[in-house]
This record gives structure tokens, sequence and C-alpha cells, in this order.
């Protein structure tokens, strides 16, 4: 009788070992992330080169690289990926309490002046789920590093592995204390915002924000001189409550020192660009159910934000 050749099936295992070497740039990085000794994932690895016959990764002591099969085969790794994550999502989705590792980024300006209290109650109602907050400035790469969700602000790129859910729109106004305005006049108009002093936010790249600033038909744009220049909408509010000079806050950041008279709106009439709170996450044919309720808990804190 004629004899078949069968192919040895391969271990999907491998397949995702090989998607977090190759998503993650490093092998300790993929081991601690799976959870298993650097060893054993270059063992797989490896094995799975001889396997197939050809080499996936190009190694040398500074960096590694992708062959144009390891390219080609991480396609299909990331499908394996995906399927395997879809499952553990629905397995999570029929379980009773929501539980695991919950890893999230944020500005600490939101989990520190307006999520505080609503992340303890969090911690309580989901004694299963540990989570883990980044409120590092920088934007982490959610799929590299491993992130469930970030919050961002503004603008989002285009990224087919992301999706996106709206919290809310956070409007901007420029602030000062009562005593600085006192000491050095209120500006009548923009143009008189040259004359005084500005607590300037910095962009993620180092460059200073321009105010834009809009009254119906009018606009006015420019960078009014300061000394002092910060990328946390927290420090701003702290500095210029302490009479350092004009800030361009959040109003619903700045609302609470409103109330006790530490700051005073200026130039009320004149509004600066709006900005868009999203909840971003991996796109996933299932959301796992603690990411769900997070965002969940996200929406329901931020509904109280005016529109």
């Amino acid at each position: 009788m004629e004899q078949l050749f069968t192919p040895t099936a391969v271990d999907p295992n491998d397949l995702l070992i090989f998607a977090r070497v190759a998503e993650l740039g490093s092998f300790s990085r993929a081991a601690e992330r799976l959870g298993l000794p650097k060893s054993t994932v270059s063992r797989r690895l490896a094995s799975l080169e001889q396997q197939l016959g050809e080499k996936l990764l190009l190694r040398t002591t500074r960096r590694q690289t992708l062959t144009e099969f390891g390219l080609q085969l991480l396609e299909h790794a990331r499908q394996v990926v995906a399927e395997v994550e879809a499952v553990t999502a629905l397995r999570e989705r029929r379980q009773a309490t929501p539980s695991g590792r919950l890893r999230v980024s944020m500005p600490s300006d939101f989990a520190t002046l307006i999520l505080a209290d609503t992340l303890a109650a969090f911690v309580a109602l989901y004694p299963a789920i540990q989570l883990e907050l980044d409120l590092s400035p920088r934007r982490v790469d959610l799929l590299g590093e491993g992130f469930d969700v970030a919050v961002r602000m503004g603008h989002l790129p285009d990224d087919a592995s992301l999706a996106a859910r709206r919290l809310a729109v956070f409007s901007f106004g420029l602030y000062a204390s009562p005593n600085y305005l006192a000491e050095h006049g209120e500006p009548a108009e923009p143009d008189d915002l040259v004359q005084h002093e500005a607590i300037r936010m910095l962009k993620t790249n180092g460059e200073v924000t321009r105010w834009n600033l809009a009254q119906g038909e009018q606009h006015w744009q420019g960078v009014p001189p300061g000394r002092a220049s910060a990328n946390s909408p927290e420090l701003l509010i702290k500095l210029a409550c302490a009479g350092a000079g004009i800030a361009a806050v959040p109003d619903y950041f700045a609302a609470s020192e409103v109330r006790r008279g530490a700051l005073r709106r200026v130039l009320p009439l004149w509004c600066l660009p709006s900005h868009v709170a999203w909840a971003v996450f991996p796109e996933r044919k299932l959301m796992p159910i603690k990411t769900r309720v997070f965002i969940d808990m996200l929406q329901t804190a931020l509904a109280q934000v005016p529109a």
C-alpha cells in the first residue's frame, strides 16, 4: 500500500511563544509575559525553527529581526493568539465573578483628580481582579506591553489592532488665582495675555502647547511668555493656585478649586478646543469580562462630566 506523507503538526503553543517573542522583541520579556523560563522559550522556538526547516529570527547580541519567512508566519501566529484570547474571554464571560490581572494605563491626573474614589470602589467590588495601574505620561504599546486598557485624550491614530470607546468630552479654559489677578491685573482680551505669566502645558514631544482661543467667529493663537512648564494638568492647577500665573486646563479638573475660591476663570467668554477622553483596548472578538466591567466603570464615573 502506498504511504502518504503526513507532516508533523505544529504545536499552537509554539506559535504563541513565537508571536510573543516577535512582538516584544526579547526572549526575556516574552518569557516573563508567558510565565515560562527563558531557556524554555528559547528551546521551544529553536525546535519550531527546526521543525519548519527555516530560520524565523536573526539574533545578535544587540537585537533580533524577523526573517522573511518569520514575517509571513507571524501573521498566522497572531491569528492563533487571537483565537486563544477569544476562548479565554468566552470562559471569563461564563464566570460569575470577573477575575485575573488587569493592566491599565491612564494619565495620573485622571487617577488622582477624578477616579481615585472610583478606583477604590472597583478594587473593593471585584476582589478577584488584580488591578495594575501605570500612570506614566508615555503612550504605552497596549499589545507589545500587555495592557488591557488605556485612557487617552484627543485624536487617536488609525490602528486596526485596537478598538476605542468614547468616555467624555472635556472643555478647557484659562484659570488664575485671585491673588495673581489682584497683583498683575485681569486680561480683558486675548492680546493682553502677552503681558502675563503663563504656566504652559508640554506635549509628549516636549513642545509647549499653543493656546487656541475662540469666541464665536473670533480666534486668537499664541504662546504667552512663561517660566514654568509641565506635562501634568494637575501640577498646572497647583501652580496656578499658588499664584504662579495663568494656566489652560480642563474646566472639570479646575472646578473644585473654583468652588473653594482658589482659582478664577480668566477670559470666560473665550474657550479653548475640547478634548475627547477614550478608553482604548485590543480589538478582540470577545472582550474579557474584567476589561468590560472596568470600562463600564469608567463610563459611569465620567458620565457626570458636562457635555
